[in-house]
């Protein structure tokens, strides 16, 4: 529908709406009234506004902004959420509290939580050392493996986060020394017992000698058939998994001047919950085990735990 000319606009012959009356080399623009829907749509839009500003805080003022007489605000829904999010950790806080940990396998649930509060705490104070995979690196464990030093159960994980491992202060801290044997080898002995190193993670064939220095020097803390002693914290030199290098160079640094890394205990550092749930993510990522020990010969048995 067109406009009513007003007084003096001139009507387009070909369409019969009146001009807007401005005219630039001859082309002139037309008076041709905007659609139904688009004006509905517009004076929706303004009824829109009005009402928002009424319902909700919009106008700011010299010290703060109008609060609507609905009284939401972004802050007051997210204090509400975080509310919300608090009472539920809260409430797992306290199950996990009061699960002895070696039954929280028990409860699936609880458990997915405790591994889920564990991963959370491990990207914030673990990653530095063991990296955001839990891979290691040459000193610093792999928690992937099943190779422990001191057990992989959960009390005893637990136990080596608590105390950590040659801490100073902690009477109670796991603790090894491996002595160096500088000067104690030939150069043709220690050839011979890195052979026998090596041979109990391969089939090579070690030679009368190095089974015979192994022996008198290296089984009482590795064992005769180099499966180490947990209760020592004495590494597992049988199983292909080594901590600072498997090369022949590697071996013989070891040997001759060893390297004893230090973690720190994380007790005072972190709650007796967050420990826990750190256990259960260690625990969970592929190398956790379900023993009491591991025996320290084939011939021993294990027991399992209930």
């Amino acid at each position: 529908m067109a406009n009513k000319p007003e007084s003096g606009q001139r009507i387009d012959k070909a369409t019969g709406t009146p001009t807007v009356g401005h005219e630039w080399d001859g082309i002139e623009e037309l008076d041709t009234p905007m659609p139904r829907w688009w004006l509905w749509t517009f004076y929706l839009s303004i009824l829109f506004a009005v009402v928002y500003m009424v319902l909700y805080p919009a106008w700011p003022m010299l010290e703060k902004g109008t609060a609507g007489v609905l009284g939401w605000t972004s802050r007051g829904q997210l204090a509400e959420e975080i509310s919300v999010a608090d009472q539920a950790r809260t409430t797992i806080n306290e199950q996990l509290a009061r699960t002895p940990l070696e039954r929280l396998p028990q409860d699936s649930a609880l458990m997915q939580q405790a591994v889920a509060g564990g991963r959370a705490a491990f990207l914030v104070n673990c990653v530095q050392c063991h990296g955001s995979g839990a891979a290691g690196s040459p000193g610093y464990p792999n928690l992937n493996d099943d190779d422990w030093l001191w057990g992989g159960d959960l009390k005893a994980i637990e136990y080596t986060l608590t105390h950590g491992i040659r801490q100073h202060g902690d009477d109670m801290t796991r603790f090894s020394q491996m002595p160096p044997f500088d000067g104690v080898f030939e150069e043709n002995q220690l050839d011979a017992v890195i052979d026998h190193v090596l041979s109990l993670s391969s089939d090579a064939k070690p030679s009368a000698v190095g089974a015979q220095l192994y022996a008198d020097n290296c089984a009482v803390c590795h064992g005769p058939n180099g499966l180490g002693d947990r209760a020592l914290g004495a590494p597992n030199l049988a199983d292909a998994i080594w901590l600072y290098g498997g090369t022949r160079a590697e071996i013989q640094r070891q040997i001759l001047a060893p390297r004893n890394g230090m973690m720190p205990k994380w007790e005072g550092r972190l709650n007796p919950v967050t420990i826990k749930m750190l256990a259960a993510y260690v625990h969970s990522l592929g190398g956790g085990e379900n023993f009491v020990e591991v025996a320290k010969d084939p011939a021993v048995q294990v027991d399992e735990q209930p």
